[in-house]
């Protein structure tokens, strides 16, 4: 097999080293073995020989190279939308009011159920595009708006035949712990007996990355996290946790005892919740656009694991109730803007420490034997990706070796 050869352009490689910012190459040269990284360096120190071994050589003409961007927290696929109750939060409605009416993820979780697995797999493909669009390459998608082992298998299922017919790697979440469907209410309990349930059978069928749960006082107690995430390590899966983001529950410090990869809201973060986490190497994944859309007042603290050297890393949340949305390059601006992040961490977020929020160390950074996905953009500086609202200077994307 032939190499493939891109030069005439600066490379973001997204390696952690303080003396260069973005890990900033000028002038570089990146060669494609198959779906592999083989070389990445300075054109001018590109061996000869290898170069000659290339049978494809592109001119990246002086366009900025990233790694593929990486959406670790996505609800993607679901049916339906919840513009109504965007016009009652307008009008005073709070999220748990509308939530404990019957609303909120109830009424997605009604939609979903009447979908077929081709009209949500239609409705989420648009999204999917929107976002492969902006150089995507890796996405985790939740269930979670199922809440019977029927509805959270097909949900499993569309996200599995979307990563089948797309060109981007889709990580699959089991987000059974999301809410208490109508049919249980005021029984929490047995409604995590029958998640309990479902649990193996979907892992059996291949359908389960990992494991999460909505650790709050309107969904799943810490109790009943734990004995969800005991389950997940019965079975040998990696867990996750919408934690503190209503409230300060103890999620973030309870999901780190498990080893979590990521926990996920944070902005009632306690300083021991941060040191668990760092203690565990849990990243502290950061949703700017659930803040904005619900007009949240408070900040995840970003001094705090600043301080405790938590990892951030940045998500869309796309999902039809807080954070209809599905940019990652606004979610960028936003974490800059709202939370204060730096372009610096802003990027390294969706790249770097966004793999490992999934567990995937074979990419989010640009050198040899990493994956092959990389994006070109119509950019000179890295911080531009942040700054422009609503721009995509996304020229061409590369995944998994090849030109999507």
């Amino acid at each position: 097999m032939s190499l493939k050869l891109w030069q005439g352009c600066s490379v973001a490689t997204m390696l952690p080293n303080p003396a260069v910012p973005y890990g900033l190459i000028e002038d570089a040269a990146l060669v494609v073995d198959g779906a592999l990284l083989r070389w990445v360096g300075e054109r001018r120190d590109l061996p000869p020989e290898l170069a000659r071994r290339c049978g494809q050589q592109h001119d990246a003409g002086g366009a900025l190279i990233t790694p593929g961007l990486i959406d670790c927290h996505s609800h993607l696929v679901y049916a339906g939308d919840r513009s109504d109750e965007f016009e009652l939060r307008l009008n005073g409605a709070t999220y748990e009011e509308i939530a404990r009416r019957g609303g909120g993820i109830a009424s997605t979780v009604q939609a979903t159920r009447s979908a077929s697995p081709e009209e949500l797999k239609t409705q989420s493909r648009v999204r999917l595009q929107q976002l492969l669009g902006e150089g995507v390459t890796t996405l985790e998608i939740k269930s979670g708006y199922g809440l019977t082992l029927e509805h959270e298998r097909k949900m499993l299922q569309v996200a599995r035949e979307l990563g089948q017919e797309h060109a981007v790697s889709i990580r699959t979440t089991f987000l059974g712990a999301h809410a208490v469907p109508p049919e249980f209410a005021a029984r929490t309990d047995d409604y995590l007996d029958e998640v309990l349930r479902m649990l193996p059978l979907l892992q059996a069928e291949g359908l389960v990355d990992a494991v999460d749960a909505f650790c709050e006082r309107i969904a799943f107690s810490p109790a009943q996290t734990a004995r969800l995430f005991e389950a997940a390590r019965q079975l040998g899966l990696p867990v996750k946790l919408h934690a503190e983001q209503l409230s300060d529950s103890g999620g973030a410090e309870l999901a780190a005892g498990f080893g979590a990869l990521s926990c996920d809201h944070l902005e009632w973060l306690s300083e021991q919740g941060a040191q668990a986490m760092a203690k565990a190497g849990s990243v502290a994944v950061l949703l700017p656009g659930a803040f904005y859309f619900l007009r949240e007042s408070r900040l995840p603290p970003v001094d705090l694991l600043r301080r405790h050297q938590v990892p951030m890393a940045i998500a869309t949340d796309c999902n039809p109730g807080s954070s209809p949305c599905s940019s990652l390059l606004l979610m960028l601006n936003m974490a800059c803007t709202l939370f204060r992040l730096t372009p610096q961490e802003a990027l390294a977020g969706v790249t770097r420490q966004a793999a490992q929020a999934l567990g995937l160390p074979d990419r989010g950074v640009l050198a040899p034997g990493k994956r092959a996905d990389f994006v070109l953009w119509d950019v000179r500086q890295a911080a531009q990706l942040s700054y422009a609202l609503g721009a995509n200077p996304c020229i061409q994307t590369i995944f998994n070796g090849e030109v999507r």
